[in-house]
């Protein structure tokens, strides 16, 4: 009685230690264009995950792949231990994509009812509809519907029922302030169930405040991967702002040491450093007395900046090497 226990107890953390998302040495090119480059990558229950990146680093590619949408090149990409196609069969995932319009000429419930009825574990349409936070717009033509609204019914859609992973690509685009704070909070719900979600976003305060994990991709390769604080630290770099009543010498300021910004509006003075430390000390030895003087670590947008920076400044390749 006491061993089958242990090995149903043994058995219930090993599934929760297994990945909901794998990818294994997974490439995608379109022509000469490299859109996804030797990507591992791994997902666990209970995660949410933001992924950030410039514009062509290969987010939308990545989530492509993860959805069964387009086949990896080379690698493998497997969800929940089965093929992306399987496992959405199987109603364990939603997604929520900027890519493909919406079912014309019904209505909001009617189409959120088809969504839900389609799904193996689907909620009540009434709970659905609320939690999206569309239920005024029951009766309302979805061709009639504003970008915000419309988001919120591909919310809806992607959550119609229980699934186990939920992958959003640009969530909140269009939604005003109020409409996302209640997303976010529909979100944190969806996570403390035990679901893992994913999205990306470029909206980096939402990365930051959401996110239990933040992957930075950039020509189609993971720069970075942990907590906002740990990209925060890797960036290196540090804030220092502070205000002078002198006239600013600018040609002084840019020969400060490990400089790596520097931005003057009117009398304050805000750059970034990779000690700051000597900065401000040089800053002092060159006879200035700077006044409301402030340090402080990089935010996430500050830090992502910072880390694709350098990233663009080393060839992703050989062959870019020797270009």
């Amino acid at each position: 009685m006491t061993t089958t226990a242990t090995s149903t107890a043994s058995t219930a953390q090993e599934a929760e230690r297994a990945p909901v998302v794998s990818f294994r040495q997974v490439n995608k090119s379109y022509g000469a264009v490299r859109a996804v480059v030797d990507l591992d990558l791994e997902l666990y229950p209970g995660e949410t995950v933001a992924l950030l990146g410039p514009n062509g680093a290969g987010k939308s590619s990545t989530l492509d792949l993860l959805l069964g949408l387009r086949t990896p090149d080379s690698g493998s990409v497997t969800l929940f231990g089965t093929t992306p196609q399987r496992a959405i069969e199987q109603g364990r995932v939603g997604a929520m994509l900027q890519s493909g319009g919406l079912m014309e000429g019904v209505k909001v419930k009617e189409l959120v009812t088809l969504a839900r009825d389609l799904h193996p574990r689907g909620y009540p349409v009434d709970q659905i509809m609320a939690t999206a936070g569309i239920t005024e717009i029951a009766d309302r033509k979805v061709d009639k519907l504003s970008g915000g609204q419309e988001q919120r019914v591909r919310f809806a859609l992607a959550t119609a029922g229980a699934n186990d992973l939920i992958v959003l690509d640009e969530p909140t685009t269009g939604m005003d302030v109020s409409a996302r704070q209640t997303f976010w909070g529909a979100m944190r719900q969806q996570a403390e169930q035990g679901r893992s979600v994913l999205f990306a976003t470029h909206y980096l305060e939402e990365a930051d405040a959401i996110a239990d994990r933040v992957i930075v991709l950039h020509r189609g390769r993971v720069l970075a991967d942990g907590t906002a604080t740990e990209i925060k630290a890797r960036a290196g770099a540090r804030r220092v702002s502070f205000d002078l009543d002198e006239p600013i010498d600018r040609g002084a300021l840019h020969g400060l040491p490990f400089l790596t910004s520097l931005e003057v509006s009117g009398r304050t003075v805000r750059i970034q450093s990779q000690d700051a430390d000597a900065t401000v000390h040089a800053v002092y030895r060159l006879g200035l007395y700077p006044h409301n003087l402030e340090v402080s670590g990089l935010g996430l947008e500050q830090a992502f900046i910072a880390i694709t920076t350098a990233s663009d400044r080393t060839p992703a390749t050989a062959e870019e090497a020797a270009r």
